[in-house]
């Protein structure tokens, strides 16, 4: 009896390793003959021209958007929304694939600015980015740069450097429609 019982552990052994032997190959065959670009970017860019002059004529101040940023900035998020204080939000995957995002409200900056930099507190520290002079805000999870003026407050905030958040912030334009 002893040797009727290896020889079942010998075939369940064996049969385990042919059953791995035909899934292998199975993924293998779909692995070359699914389509796949390991150089693709994963993000599509938006086009928010349409979003954005939605918001210009709509908004009671001058709606920001960046101009003259390189193609590798790509835009990831866009929205407006009257009913909530007309925020306006564009949001980005910069070079490095860090997100950069611009936030525009006429709500309280005292709740709004948190709000949106997701629990940001002003670091009492100043940087003038072509010009104007920004409030540093650091955060656990995202920095920003603040100001406010012509009724509204701007935050240009992620988890990109303040380098970075001050090239934005240096290409913000408005076209008040």
């Amino acid at each position: 009896m002893v040797g009727v019982a290896g020889m079942r552990g010998r075939q369940t052994v064996r049969g385990m390793f042919q059953s791995l032997a035909v899934i292998m190959v199975a993924a293998g065959v779909m692995y070359l003959f699914i389509p796949h670009d390991e150089n693709a970017s994963p993000v599509e860019a938006k086009d928010y021209r349409v979003e954005l002059l939605t918001a210009q004529r709509a908004a009671p101040y001058p709606v920001l958007a960046p101009e003259g940023l390189g193609k590798d900035w790509k835009a990831t998020v866009v929205s407006y929304k009257r009913e909530q204080h007309d925020a306006w939000q564009l949001g980005f995957l910069d070079p490095d694939t860090q997100y950069v995002a611009i936030h525009q409200s006429t709500a309280d900056p005292a709740k709004y600015v948190p709000d949106v930099t997701q629990d940001a507190k002003s670091s009492g520290k100043t940087r003038t980015v072509a010009g104007q002079v920004w409030q540093l805000w650091e955060g656990p999870r995202y920095d920003a740069l603040v100001r406010t003026s012509g009724g509204a407050t701007t935050v240009v905030t992620g988890t990109a450097s303040f380098d970075r958040l001050a090239e934005m912030a240096g290409a913000l334009q408005s076209k008040k429609a």
